[in-house]
């Protein structure tokens, strides 16, 4: 049922267009004013922890995350339930000059009537991954 599920659908469509670099294909996944909270509570790029709104600012969020680095997600799971998906993943990320960071998190995914993502939450530890880094 997961693989056919929208939510679930556009959750993973989502992930693999991270997976392959193709930025217009993980914009297209989400409404004009979809909110991305990755992680959950805040980062460098949103410090209040109030999400990161519209697509200038998921299109930022791409240059400064995804762009420059190589970033895979390995599924483990996917828990569809009404207009959400939860996404149990790893994430492997190699950046520029060869370091490399890997982490575990659970990835909720909202999508709205047209089946486009509203709204994205992710729970992984920032300190642990920014401690890795050596930050």
């Amino acid at each position: 049922m997961s693989g056919t599920h929208p939510a679930a659908v556009a959750a993973l469509a989502a992930m693999e267009a991270v997976g392959a670099g193709d930025r217009d294909a993980w914009l297209a996944c989400y409404a004009p004013d979809a909110v991305l909270h990755d992680p959950v509570g805040g980062s460098p790029l949103d410090p209040g922890g109030t999400g990161l709104r519209g697509l200038e600012a998921l299109e930022r969020f791409w240059e400064l995350t995804v762009a420059p680095n190589d970033v895979r997600f390995d599924v483990a799971a996917v828990h569809p339930a009404g207009d959400e998906a939860a996404v149990v993943a790893s994430v492997a990320i190699r950046f520029p000059g060869g370091a490399r960071v890997d982490y575990d998190g659970v990835f909720v995914y909202r999508i709205g009537d047209d089946g486009r993502i509203v709204a994205v939450r992710a729970y992984w530890d920032l300190r642990r991954v920014l401690s890795a880094l050596g930050l």
